[in-house]
């Protein structure tokens, strides 16, 4: 059983104030879903000693910290279109939200999420050629219909549900919607179990 700390979009008091070998037990891999300053997970690598990937929230930007500006968050792993082994899991991610504004950063239209799902499964299929599964995807933004919201800001990706289809992950944790009241944060979808995050929560694999 891999003990997972996944995070996103608020810093979690709970993570600030426990002490983490006590309060939160083993954690063997931390994936950050995006949406968190960059010293903040920086903390998370020196706090829990396991590796922590990540990809890029929407309001993602450099920040002042410590006398430096912080670009990326040291000793933190991206996962940005890429398939990454940790603590024995494959790992592959897509940052970003939909277009919703002119501002600069991690936000796609729909065409262009689409070409980097289509890199990400090139990258995926050598470990399907093996017979490797596909663990956990990591996302900001979640499937659209699945724990997203009407407003434009917040809506899914259309382009990740054939991505899910075909690939089959067996978890794919995202953040950046608000959660709603009354729906679930985990949702079965096919082989995928499909789970929301907003400040942090322990997310158990089994092996194999």
């Amino acid at each position: 059983m891999k003990r997972l700390l996944v995070v996103g979009d608020e810093v979690s008091p709970a993570l600030e104030r426990g002490l983490p070998g006590k309060d939160f037990g083993r954690v063997d891999l931390v994936l950050s879903c995006g949406d968190l300053p960059y010293d903040y997970l920086e903390y998370l690598v020196d706090a829990f000693g396991a590796p922590v990937l990540y990809v890029h929230g929407n309001h993602d930007r450099p920040v002042e910290g410590e006398g430096r500006l912080i670009a990326a968050p040291q000793g933190g792993i991206s996962v940005e279109g890429r398939v990454v082994q940790a603590a024995g899991l494959l790992v592959a991610g897509l940052g970003g939200s939909p277009r919703y504004s002119a501002r600069p950063g991690f936000e796609y239209s729909e065409g262009r999420m689409r070409l980097r799902v289509f890199g990400l499964e090139a990258r995926l299929l050598p470990h399907r050629l093996r017979g490797r599964r596909l663990d956990v995807l990591v996302t900001h933004a979640p499937p659209r219909g699945i724990h997203d919201s009407p407003d434009p800001a917040h809506q899914g990706f259309a382009a990740f549900l054939p991505l899910l289809r075909r690939q089959r992950p067996r978890y794919h944790v995202h953040g950046h919607s608000q959660p709603r009241p009354g729906l679930p944060a985990r949702t079965r979808f096919g082989d995928t179990e499909v789970v929301h995050v907003r400040g942090h929560l322990l997310l158990e694999v089994p092996d194999g």
